[in-house]
């Protein structure tokens, strides 16, 4: 019997009004962006697909073995569509804007 009540409960719940209805969900503009310079646009066509341009301008200056690492990352792993010939032109824009020292 609790079974029973339990489905009904739930398929009432189910039916309810505005429940079925897509959530709408609307997203602030992008505000930020990618410093002028070579690899801009490379960077714009491949890491906003996925990230705002203001999640990857704050963060803290990052050396090139960083950028590498996380691009490979972002390509083996999340499948992102970066191509291996321009992986390394999008490690040398990134370090480069962010002006990250290479530690050696």
């Amino acid at each position: 019997m609790k079974t029973r009540l339990s489905l009904l409960l739930c398929a009432a719940a189910l039916s309810a009004p505005g429940f079925s209805k897509p959530l709408k969900i609307e997203l602030p503009p992008e505000t930020a962006g990618f410093k002028p310079g070579p690899g801009a646009e490379l960077a714009t066509g491949q890491c906003l697909a996925c990230h705002s341009a203001e999640y990857i301008t704050t963060q803290p200056p990052l050396p090139a073995s960083f950028w590498k690492a996380s691009i490979e990352k972002m390509r083996t792993k999340y499948g992102a569509q970066i191509a291996p010939d321009q992986a390394q032109a999008l490690v040398d824009y990134l370090a480069h804007s962010s002006a990250a020292p290479e530690k050696k």
